[in-house]
């Protein structure tokens, strides 16, 4: 037997109906061996250094939902994280080495579903970054733009939710093909990073616009080629009325909804024949045959300064809750990153 030590872990307490609350988890600490249980074969035992807050998660943390299996409760939540390897029965992952993908919202976890585990190649860039733009976000980013978006050069833009972990991706990379890139976020503070950072080139904060419809019409008076969508709901419907002929809207995700017990209806679809418009929805768990790909153009871009990524740090798996809680509310200023432990 290994080594006995105690762990530290964020619990789903309440089954969420609508908006999530800090008091619908707590914390707890349990105890773990520090070694694989005997014919536990093909799992991975590790410390947690970094957990990712993403909107996503609040489906699971309902009691029945269409999209991803609920936690169970009085159970850890889990997530994207990044962590080390202690222990290992798996052949493609050796004690000591770095990983990423889905772990234990808690200090060590036994991970025996490893397909979504990859090793983290690079070192020279921020180990955090694995959280956001070298994993999933990252990738969610790359196959939404590239493979649902269809990209031209001099295509027109809009990106909802752009400040976010996925939203400030899709605009660099579509800068980087020649595409004009407005952007939509919560705040003033969100909407200068956009433009000024982030190279945007436009960007207005929607909670201070009431009528989405003009304010679009104001940001693309010659329409929309390409919606890369976040939030859904009312602001998806008033896309629809603004998208050019033959538009492509990649919907990522729709955060507007996540928290309602009813959902809100879109009342314009008649526009997707109309103007000829592809609107497809996706998730990335289809799509990491591509990481290797995707590694390829990200990395350089990030070690030549060609593009950047903001991120909003809190300390302590203590702040874990409060952290998630926020990302509903735009409380975080870019990628939301929970440190567990530095290596």
């Amino acid at each position: 037997m290994g080594e006995e030590i105690s762990n530290k872990q964020v619990i789903l307490s309440n089954y969420v109906k609508s908006s999530v609350k800090e008091s619908d988890m707590s914390l707890r600490t349990s105890k773990i061996q520090l070694k694989i249980p005997r014919g536990c074969d093909g799992a991975v035992l590790v410390k947690n250094l970094y957990l990712s807050c993403d909107p996503y998660i609040i489906q699971s943390m309902k009691k029945r939902n269409g999209y991803i299996a609920s936690f169970m409760l009085d159970s850890p939540i889990s997530g994207f994280g990044v962590s080390k390897v202690l222990d290992s029965t798996h052949t493609n992952f050796k004690t000591g080495e770095l990983v990423w993908g889905f772990t234990g919202w808690e200090e060590y976890s036994l991970i025996k579903d490893t397909n979504i585990l990859f090793k983290v190649h690079d070192k020279d860039l921020p180990l955090s970054y694995y959280t956001g733009i070298l994993g999933m976000p990252g990738m969610t980013a790359y196959v939404g733009f590239f493979e649902f978006c269809s990209p031209k050069k001099g295509d027109i833009m809009y990106v909802s939710a752009a400040s976010g972990a996925v939203g400030q991706l899709v605009g660099q990379f579509a800068k980087t093909a020649g595409c004009y890139v407005v952007g939509s976020a919560g705040s003033k503070e969100k909407v200068d990073l956009l433009k000024n950072k982030l190279g945007f080139d436009e960007a207005f904060n929607y909670k201070e616009e009431q009528d989405y419809d003009a304010v679009l019409k104001r940001y693309f008076p010659d329409g929309i080629d390409i919606y890369f969508d976040n939030v859904g709901g009312k602001m998806l419907e008033a896309v629809l009325n603004n998208m050019r002929l033959h538009g492509r809207v990649a919907v990522c995700g729709m955060i507007s909804q996540y928290c309602l017990e009813q959902l809100e209806g879109v009342h314009n679809l008649l526009y997707l024949f109309t103007k000829r418009i592809r609107m497809e929805g996706y998730t990335v768990s289809d799509h990491y045959h591509l990481y290797p790909k995707f590694l390829e153009m990200v990395v350089p871009l990030i070690k030549e300064e060609k593009i950047t990524y903001v991120e909003d740090i809190a300390e302590g798996i203590e702040s874990a809750p409060g952290a998630l809680v926020g990302l509903y509310s735009g409380r975080n200023v870019g990628k939301q990153v929970v440190v567990v432990a530095r290596e």
